[in-house]
């Protein structure tokens, strides 16, 4: 039974969580909370399983064990709503307008009417500085228009906690800036973020606090300016001198 919730409670809380792929342990025993409006930052090498934690975070992937909890309610498909998730590629639908992308998913999952949900992605698009794009399709925008139209299309489905899983690593590095002002924007408005990332500057001037997690277990957390400027582990010390 969920009890009810305060705002003093983890908007997320993960206990002991663990994957396996066959032999290959790539979650081990993960644990944390989160709290609402913070923004939690993992890095670390590929392969170490931050894409799949997030992966296990959105139901995309089932954990072999551990616990979920989302605002109080153990996490299952009546509570998956309440994550949004933007991926590495677009995935958007190339037939759709920007406002058909934005609205399709509200009008058919939560019932919204036209008009409401219309109204409501223009808002969203003015939120990530696309109001002029609305009528123009996904072949006629940049990479980084395109990030920034899915996550305004995660973020009309109302969710409570947004999940961003190295959202700029498809982009050129000019575009880049445009998509982390967004997401910089959306964590001072109070959104609960949790961000996979080797965006350094965006770690250090936006995350609440850091996880350097390796082979599926967190070597070391704390905030950004302890993490980067006297990391207590020789592995965060070796990863962050690659890195710079």
């Amino acid at each position: 039974m969920n009890t009810p919730t305060t705002p003093a409670d983890p908007m997320i809380r993960v206990n002991k969580l663990e994957k396996h792929f066959g032999h290959l342990k790539v979650l081990r025993g993960i644990s944390f909370e989160l709290s609402r409006g913070e923004v939690l930052v993992f890095i670390g090498p590929s392969g170490s399983g931050k894409t799949t934690l997030l992966r296990c975070l959105a139901q995309l992937e089932v954990p072999d064990s551990g616990e979920i909890w989302i605002d109080g309610a153990r996490f299952d498909q009546r509570t998956r709503r309440s994550v949004g998730m933007v991926f590495q590629q677009f995935n958007l639908f190339p037939h759709l307008s920007v406002l058909g992308n934005i609205t399709l998913a509200p009008r058919l999952v939560r019932g919204t009417s036209r008009e409401a949900v219309t109204a409501e992605a223009r808002e969203l698009l003015r939120r990530v500085h696309l109001l002029d794009k609305a009528g123009a399709y996904p072949s006629q925008l940049s990479g980084g228009q395109q990030q920034r139209v899915a996550i305004a299309r995660s973020l009309a489905m109302q969710p409570k906690v947004m999940l961003f899983d190295e959202v700029t690593s498809a982009l050129d590095r000019e575009l880049v800036k445009e998509v982390l002002q967004v997401m910089k924007e959306l964590a001072e408005d109070g959104m609960t973020m949790v961000v996979v990332t080797h965006e350094l500057w965006f770690a250090r001037n936006v995350a609440d606090r850091i996880f350097f997690i390796d082979h599926g277990v967190v070597v070391e957390e704390g905030p950004p300016e302890r993490i980067f400027s006297a990391p207590k582990e020789e592995r965060t010390r070796r990863f962050l001198g690659d890195l710079v």
